[in-house]
């Protein structure tokens, strides 16, 4: 990136570029034919640059791991890492998930809501939610294990074909490395070289892709605001005040963990890795902005790329502390709505499943979705109130998605900060864009 030039800086054009894409999607929502005309026309723009994004993901993922990987010249570097990168991992979602239903118990926002409001907002949301059902259901259904078999790809081609199957990629990918380390030196480096190469060219091509961001964020939230009944959102605005809150929480928790264990300035931090989280708002998708989340943690915050390389793709497949936060709000929510009575243990058994399926959930828009009915269907809520709840939420899991996502990629820009100073690799940014506080603190 070149925020170092004259100009306005990147996170500050792709702001403009969602309020601008917001103003003029309800300017047109009074116009007739405005939907189609915003998506035919508008709405390929975001489009083509979210399919950019993922373009890149997977192979940005191989060579960036394998490269890193290589980098630590032995496999007791890479235990030291990958132990404290899964470790903080799984207690941040913990705590979002505990947080999350410490919100929605506090706030009850499924308590009073009209039985007219409930049957207007479930029959028109039904069909569209019933795909989701679905896919959770039969994921619920499977073994206690099979998210370990599903771990280990059959044909390393066909995982990388599909986004989807990003932790099956990982899997190779770790195992291709390690091997790597394993062999000898001489016989390593032509491949190490090829990876290195290959590393640099696709984070060129981010840079490359980046230029079109501010105009794709435009595309994407002006077809959105024109497609949104705004009616339905402020049916559910308690319900969705309950999810942000607790995001925002979480917010706070990662930057007292910058704070206590870097030193840094959290403002410093999250205007570093700013592009990232308007990204993240306007894709809905972890996969898709993991190239942004890598060329911000290393350059704008000074992970080194060995720790970033390694932590941040594996983040964007099992760090999902946004999407647990939100499956523990939904999950509480629904039963209020319908009276089913949670204990203490349904409320356990909420953070046990919610950080599991957190794990396997896709890095995708949408998956959130799919992992809440396996936790509702844990709880042994009848099939009937299940399909009515997720008619429930539906409605509003689309900005929700949106939010929780920002939340996905804080978390791993988060941990990978963390990691990085445990080990050693925390150094000045490449590029400064810290607050002035910082400079005071630095000084």
């Amino acid at each position: 990136m070149s925020e170092n030039e004259k100009g306005l800086a990147l996170h500050w054009k792709i702001l403009i570029g969602m309020v601008a894409g917001v103003a003029v999607g309800f300017a047109l929502k009074g116009v007739d034919g405005s939907a189609e005309f915003t998506k035919n026309w508008i709405y390929p723009i975001g489009k083509i640059f979210v399919n950019l994004l993922k373009l890149i993901a997977v192979p940005l993922i191989i060579a960036s791991l394998t490269k890193g990987i290589a980098d630590l010249q032995d496999i007791s570097k890479l235990s030291k890492i990958g132990g404290r990168t899964i470790g903080i991992y799984l207690l941040t979602t913990v705590l979002a998930v505990t947080l999350g239903l410490v919100v929605v118990n506090v706030l009850q926002p499924g308590v009073g809501l009209s039985q007219e409001t409930i049957d207007a907002i479930s029959a028109s949301n039904l069909k569209s939610s019933s795909g989701k059902i679905e896919a959770g259901t039969a994921q619920a259904q499977v073994g206690p294990l099979k998210f370990l078999v599903d771990m280990v790809p059959e044909n390393i081609f066909a995982a990388a074909s599909d986004n989807g199957n990003m932790l099956q990629v990982i899997v190779f990918v770790l195992f291709f490395g390690v091997c790597l380390l394993l062999i000898q030196k001489e016989k390593a480096k032509p491949l190490h070289d090829f990876f290195d190469s290959l590393n640099e060219v696709i984070l060129k091509m981010v840079d490359v892709i980046m230029l079109i961001s501010p105009y794709a964020v435009f595309a994407l939230l002006c077809n959105l605001t024109v497609s949104t009944d705004p009616e339905i959102f402020g049916v559910l605005f308690k319900y969705a005040l309950c999810v942000v809150l607790g995001l925002l929480l979480m917010v706070a928790v990662y930057m007292t963990a910058i704070k206590v264990f870097t030193g840094r300035s959290p403002i410093g931090f999250l205007k570093a890795i700013s592009p990232a989280q308007l990204l993240a708002f306007s894709t809905s998708s972890s996969a898709a902005t993991l190239p942004v989340t890598m060329e911000r943690v290393e350059e704008h915050i000074g992970v080194e790329k060995e720790v970033t390389s390694f932590v941040c793709p594996i983040g964007a497949t099992i760090n999902m502390d946004g999407t647990s936060l939100y499956q523990a709000v939904a999950a509480v929510f629904i039963c209020q709505v319908i009276g089913f009575e949670l204990t203490l243990a349904d409320q356990l058994t909420i953070v046990i499943t919610a950080t599991m399926a957190s794990i396997g959930s896709a890095a995708v828009p949408g998956a959130g979705m799919v992992m809440l009915v396996i936790v509702l269907d844990t709880l042994g809520i009848p099939s009937d109130k299940l399909a009515f709840g997720i008619a429930l939420i539906f409605a509003v899991d689309r900005p929700l998605d949106m939010c929780r996502t920002v939340i996905n990629v804080t978390g791993d820009a988060t941990v990978a900060t963390l990691v990085g100073k445990s080990v050693g690799k925390l150094r000045e940014p490449q590029i400064k864009n810290w607050d002035d506080h910082y400079h005071k603190e630095e000084a």
